[in-house]
């Protein structure tokens, strides 16, 4: 959020974003005083004043802003710029930054770094694994060939299905490298439909899947195939977070969209965003998982491969979006947000 001010605090502009957080028009915005819209006006009064007399070229500071819509008084925290303009005395920059969207950036930075250190670490392993793997089932077939004892070549069946089993993880360790393949416009609830159709086949009792759908959402630019693996992967996870409520028959999980406005992936302003809830009402995920819950290998069950949420997360990156998860005893909720046109 940007505004030019006069020293008094006057608006001489005010960018789109601003417009959208405060709730009025620029035309409007620009006819009153910035200082009304802060919680701490005096800070405000005081940086504008200071940085406009050559005091200091920046100040810096925290505050509130006030919000006309949709809540009279709402509040959203926001970090405060306030900066010379060409050691203009008449005119200041002032930028206020929510407080949240940059923890959020940071957070996705940080994800976004770490993802790319490992998976570029894991490719190279699974390539090292791939060539050796090749020649042990191939000579496991040949020695299966050789074979007249029935117990004999019934080891070497166990070494060729563990190899293939080896070769599946390799292949879903090297997925997330490969782009979308087939590109057309994306209908995101034909997307949630096939997946629940999907897990409701594979728990048909015990579990409902709930639709809480936006029908004005448009259609965007897509890997469709790639996007209902995602999403069937953060379901897949929260249906087998759900066994016990499952076995008692009140396990639900929720896809709910929106439309989302003014959004900011990585460090990328969007006008429209989709915003794809999976909610379901398990036990939440462990507080030692939180933050790691993306990285690939890691899982929070016995057995899982820790691979679901890894391609959930790369698939949706690759269609410049991002995954973030909110958890607590009895509601989970995994938030895909995707760029709409």
């Amino acid at each position: 959020m940007v505004a030019v001010v006069r020293p008094d605090g006057s608006c001489l502009f005010v960018n789109s974003v601003l417009e959208a957080v405060v709730g009025l028009s620029r035309k409007t915005l620009v006819q009153r005083s910035l200082l009304e819209w802060v919680r701490e006006p005096v800070a405000l009064q005081e940086a504008l004043q200071a940085v406009a007399c050559n005091e200091f070229a920046t100040r810096r500071f925290e505050t509130t802003l006030r919000r006309a819509l949709p809540l009279p008084g709402e509040a959203v925290p926001v970090h405060v710029i306030v900066s010379q303009i060409d050691h203009s005395h008449h005119k200041v920059l002032v930028e206020l930054i929510e407080i949240e969207q940059q923890t959020r950036q940071d957070r996705e930075e940080r994800v976004l770094g770490q993802a790319q250190v490992t998976k570029e670490l894991i490719r190279n392993l699974a390539h090292e694994i791939k060539n050796p793997l090749g020649g042990i089932r191939g000579a496991a077939q040949l020695l299966a060939m050789e074979l007249r004892s029935p117990e004999l070549t019934e080891y070497t069946q166990v070494i060729i299905h563990e190899a293939d089993r080896l070769q599946t993880l390799v292949d879903r360790l090297l997925a997330p490298h490969r782009k979308p393949h087939v590109v057309t416009d994306v209908n995101i609830h034909e997307v949630c439909e096939r997946v629940r159709s999907l897990t409701l086949a594979e728990h048909p009792r015990g579990l409902r899947v709930q639709r809480d759908y936006d029908a004005s959402i448009p259609e965007f630019r897509g890997d469709r195939e790639q996007l209902i693996q995602a999403v069937l992967n953060i379901v897949q996870n929260a249906a087998l977070a759900l066994q016990d409520r499952i076995d008692m028959g009140d396990a639900r999980i929720v896809l709910r969209t929106r439309v989302h406005r003014q959004v900011t992936i990585g460090k990328q302003r969007f006008r429209l965003a989709l915003e794809l809830h999976v909610e379901d009402n398990g036990p939440g995920v462990p507080e030692g998982l939180k933050d790691r819950i993306f990285y690939p290998l890691v899982s929070g069950r016995e057995g899982g491969s820790g691979l679901g949420l890894t391609l959930a997360q790369t698939f949706v990156q690759q269609h410049q979006g991002t995954i973030e998860c909110e958890s607590e005893p009895g509601r989970t909720v995994f938030k895909i947000l995707i760029p709409l046109p």
